[in-house]
């Protein structure tokens, strides 16, 4: 239950057993890689050169078969089961390079096909806006491509539909009088017109349907007649739309692959892990350089991984000086291991420094249950939590928190049988709608704690409890401190706090007191007074004390107070879950009837729904600011970076003896 200690490993290997022994590190999974500690001497860089992974190209392999598992999606979807486990594979099926290189072969003919159909969809578009373009001219049996006469010019253009035909017309007839102006077809947008006329009065006709809109249609180009064109554009379009069919078939026919390519994208991810670690190897021409990071408790199965190759390494523990580039990974036991969510969500501890998660879980989990309080939404939980972990058996993050709402709801039945609570006041609810006015339902109505009326006890019990973690953050932060030398520095900078609190005890209880003088409040005080300013000088003595005093009172305070929210959530889910129940049995105040009771359960299950949710969400965010701010404040140095070592770690499968 601590941060696991790290080895500083740093190794030699003949370059002909590079990807061997990458592969086999991939599948140890302990030993992440790392930067070299420095570039290269100048001496040094004529023979010695960083690997390549080909990572750009591994990462275009990737993105192919995700497209392709996208391509499925769209020609061949499928309905997932919800909480469906991952399929499981060996080693061997999952290192398969032969089988990859067929799924990456499927996906690029995939593409082709979705290539092809997209040429086709282009072209189909193209032919439906030709015949939308010649469509107004459907009516008319003159070629498009007629421009005149020896002696006559004919145009096509369209007039604005606001425009009065007639006068159109008239106008035309005082500029070119042999000019005639006919209509094809109209619409909410255009009048669509043939314009013949004299080509010695082409001009003067133009010019006089200017003023009125007048545009020429963009037909150049088109032979024959329109509705010639549209119909050899109909003949095209059922020709690419049948093309289109039998490509998408095809494109369907590849559905037998889905579960392949999901594999092969993990397989790629495997890759790709092993590409990045090799990017950051040094070589030359005969050996490869590796620097990295091993999980102590494996350097036994990483001693037995290298003596299989010709190589040369040396592990060492890291010095302080190193300690800010040293990865962390968090080892706890079942009952703390959930916490992992809420520290990663902060920051991973510093390495070198303590690992909250086994202090913090007790009082996370003690916390939500209080807040939540109620056997009815703890059940939900519980089961919901257990349904999930038999179904798809998570792992890692998945697991964490799928195990933290399983701890939480548990707390949340135990706090609830303590208060009560079975969505609200269900049970007395029930009770009462089918005639029994005073029901005597033991615990559900005589609870040990009542949230509406005991609301001062719960409210200095929930300040007690914060105090005892508050204390707790110091008492950690002493034993650091001892641990790293500095005794002093615990005893009086935490230790005094303790005397004080201690004084103040029993000054209450009046016990200790000398002539009425709270002998260890005393202490306390003057502990206070020398520790705070044990360091300064001069006025600084007396500013350090006084600083001391304001912002250990002022800081105790507002902590202490804080936790005043554990009795304020437990109060609030309780109200509005009775606020539900109350609302849900109105209808039934003059009997129960079936309709009162389909209202009941309609309002019960909305409302109750929404005050769970609201809760769910509520009573974590509260508890992570607890834990954060309050306690971590005592004694919580974070900062560390995350053990990330090459490793298999996949998306769609399960790999036989891999826990990701």
């Amino acid at each position: 239950m601590a941060i696991v200690k790290m080895k500083k490993l740093q190794l030699m290997v003949v370059r002909a057993q590079k990807e061997a022994l990458l592969r086999d590190l991939m599948l140890l999974g302990c030993v992440s890689v790392t930067e070299p500690d420095a570039p290269p001497e100048e001496d040094a860089v004529s023979f010695l050169r960083r690997e390549s992974g080909r990572l750009t190209e591994t990462r275009a392999d990737q993105a192919r078969l995700v497209g392709a598992l996208g391509l499925l999606d769209k020609y061949a979807p499928v309905k997932t089961k919800m909480l469906s486990p991952r399929p499981e594979v060996t080693e061997a099926e999952f290192l398969d390079d032969d089988a990859l290189r067929q799924e990456l072969s499927a996906a690029q003919k995939l593409e082709e096909l979705e290539a092809r159909i997209r040429r086709v969809g282009s072209d189909e578009s193209k032919l439906r806006s030709s015949v939308e373009a010649l469509q107004p001219w459907a009516t008319l049996d003159l070629p498009l491509e007629t421009t005149g006469t020896a002696s006559t010019a004919v145009s096509f253009g369209t007039i604005p539909a606001g425009m009065d035909f007639a006068e159109v017309q008239r106008a035309l007839a005082d500029a070119a009088p042999e000019a005639e102006l006919f209509s094809v077809s109209a619409d909410r947008e255009a009048n669509y017109t043939v314009l013949v006329c004299f080509k010695e009065e082409q001009t003067e006709a133009l010019g006089a349907l200017r003023p009125f809109g007048y545009a020429l249609a963009s037909v150049s180009g088109t032979v024959g007649t329109a509705q010639e064109n549209i119909d050899a554009a109909q003949r095209q379009l059922a020709a690419l739309s049948e093309e289109r069919t039998a490509l998408e078939a095809e494109a369907a026919s590849y559905a037998t692959h889905r579960d392949a390519f999901k594999l092969s994208i993990d397989r790629m991810t495997a890759k790709i892990g092993k590409a990045e670690a090799e990017e950051q190897l040094l070589g030359t021409d005969s050996v490869v350089l590796m620097r990295g990071w091993l999980t102590a408790p494996e350097e036994g199965k990483l001693e037995q991984v290298l003596n299989r190759y010709d190589c040369s390494w040396e592990l060492s523990d890291p010095t302080e000086d190193e300690y800010p580039d040293v990865p962390v990974k968090l080892q706890n036991n079942t009952f703390s291991e959930p916490l992992n969510v809420v520290t990663n969500m902060y920051s991973l501890p510093a390495y070198g420094t303590v690992d909250p998660n086994p202090l913090m879980a007790p009082f996370f989990i003690l916390f939500y249950g209080i807040m939540m309080a109620d056997m009815g939404y703890g059940l939900i939980m519980i089961l919901a939590a257990l349904i999930v972990k038999s179904r798809i058996k998570p792992k890692r993050g998945t697991k964490y928190f799928m195990n933290l709402l399983l701890e939480g709801g548990i707390a949340t039945f135990v706090m609830g049988i303590l208060t009560g609570g079975f969505f609200g006041n269900t049970i007395p609810t029930l009770a009462e709608m089918f005639g029994n006015k005073n029901p005597q339902l033991g615990l559900f109505t005589n609870p040990l704690i009542d949230p509406l009326s005991d609301t001062t006890l719960v409210l200095v019990g929930s300040m007690v409890l914060g105090f005892i973690q508050l204390c707790t953050g110091m008492i950690v932060n002493m034993v650091k401190k001892a641990r790293a030398g500095d005794l002093a520095g615990g005893i009086w900078d935490e230790g005094t706090w303790f005397v004080i609190f201690a004084g103040l005890a029993l000054f209450i209880l009046k016990i200790g007191n000398v002539g009425g003088v709270p002998v260890v409040l005393c202490i306390g005080g003057l502990m206070l007074i020398y520790g705070s300013g044990r360091e300064a000088k001069g006025i600084g003595k007396v500013t350090a004390v006084f600083g001391a005093l304001y912002n250990g009172v002022t800081g105790w305070f507002g902590d202490i107070l804080s936790y005043s929210r554990l009795m304020a959530l437990m109060l609030a889910g309780s109200v509005i879950a009775q606020v539900f129940n109350t609302l849900a049995s109105m209808p039934s105040s003059g009997g129960v009837s079936v309709i009162s009771i389909l209202v009941f359960l309609i309002i019960f299950l909305i409302g109750h729904a929404l005050n769970f949710g609201l809760n769910l969400l509520g009573c974590f965010v509260h508890d992570l600011r607890l834990q954060c701010l309050e306690f971590f404040g005592k004694f919580y140095e974070d900062g560390g970076k995350p053990f990330r070592p090459l490793e298999i770690n996949t998306k769609y499968v399960d790999v036989e003896g891999h826990d990701f």
